[in-house]
């Protein structure tokens, strides 16, 4: 027989609190990549096709440069804050805090390399 109480169950559960946070945050994001993905396709499928000087003249130019750089932040922070939530809920313990940490490290380090490439391509 268990006679552990209600509270002694949920302990490690989190709270109520961190759990509404969280998913208007999902909410938020999920909006940014709903219009965030159109507009990617539009302007990546401008610039798709040309010559290699028409793609760099394309991408020097700052509203399409600037709006990859936000769809590419808004899509892989998404991407980061569901892999996160997932490693929580399916793996626990040690194993869980290397796969956050490796998780977060890939998505900024994906972050980083895309923005310099559109420096790159900019200027």
């Amino acid at each position: 027989m268990d006679y552990k109480t209600d509270r002694k169950r949920a302990t490690g559960m989190g709270s109520s609190r961190a759990g509404t946070e969280h998913h208007w945050q999902m909410i938020l994001s999920s909006i940014g990549v709903t219009f965030a993905i159109p507009l990617f396709i539009l302007t990546f499928g401008t610039g798709l096709g040309g010559s290699h000087e028409e793609v760099l003249a394309y991408f020097s130019r700052p509203f399409p440069a600037i709006l990859m750089a936000v769809v590419l932040v808004v899509c892989i922070r998404h991407f980061l804050f569901e892999a996160l939530e997932a490693i929580e809920d399916y793996v626990h313990g040690t194993k869980a805090k290397l796969l956050m940490f490796a998780t977060r490290a890939f998505a900024y380090l994906m972050i980083a390399t895309g923005l310099f490439a559109l420096a790159k391509l900019a200027l």
